[in-house]
């Protein structure tokens, strides 16, 4: 049976260096929190990839636990002590920021497992290689027919997987444009590394903006239309 996403990256985060949440006091991996970046000017902005120079604060709260902390003045605060400066100052929309660049992260790391050959698309395509238990990830639009996502999931299933795909929060068009492809409907990983790396990527998207927001297993769909049931794989 093939090892899961999650395992590899818990086998990893097992030896990955902590940072401390500066709002929560938590500490996490480093690759789990969300790195904010001291510009010149006095000024946090996202840097999720973590490779700005300089200064920088670190946070493992939610979009809402942030946007409550900027309200009240907390973040200011926590910013000016891990900072060192009285100086520092965030954009009122800096959780719109840091979402949308997490959004862009996580579609940008679709683009290269595409473009590496770990991805595949087309739902009679997906499907073959889940029944022979070679997906290790599995993706859905978030307007992907309820019947299609089913069927999908139960091929999977029977290659040895356990539960559902993940439901992306984006419609077919733009995951498409992530993927240079033509309407992409469902997506599948069929590389371990590329899978952990995707799962990755989305868990940090999910976990900013909350489970609610999409990117859950079994979320509400719509019914199968006829563009769902087009081969969404054009290659």
């Amino acid at each position: 049976m093939r090892t899961p996403p999650n395992e590899t990256l818990r086998d990893e985060k097992r030896h990955a260096p902590e940072r401390r949440c500066i709002l929560s006091g938590e500490h996490g991996a480093r690759d789990d929190l969300i790195r904010l970046a001291l510009g010149p000017d006095g000024e946090v902005q996202p840097d999720v990839r973590a490779r700005a120079p300089g200064r920088g604060a670190w946070i493992g709260v939610d979009k809402a636990a942030l946007a409550r902390a900027q309200s009240s003045g907390k973040l200011k605060g926590a910013l000016a002590r891990a900072l060192k400066s009285d100086k520092v100052s965030a954009p009122a929309d800096l959780a719109a920021r840091i979402e949308a660049a997490l959004e862009r992260q996580a579609l940008d790391r679709l683009g290269l497992e595409a473009r590496a050959g770990n991805l595949i698309s087309g739902s009679d395509k997906i499907e073959v290689a889940a029944r022979r238990g070679q997906v290790h990830l599995l993706l859905h639009s978030s307007d992907a027919g309820e019947d299609g996502r089913r069927k999908l999931d139960q091929a999977w299933r029977m290659g040895g997987a356990e539960g559902q795909g993940l439901v992306f929060p984006l419609e077919r068009t733009i995951l498409s444009l992530a993927l240079g492809r033509q309407n992409v409907v469902h997506a599948a990983l069929i590389d371990r590394a590329a899978a952990a790396r995707v799962r990755h990527a989305l868990d940090r998207w999910r976990a900013f903006i909350g489970s609610e927001a999409g990117l859950s297993a079994a979320a509400a769909g719509t019914p199968d239309a006829s563009a769902a049931s087009v081969d969404e794989g054009l290659e």
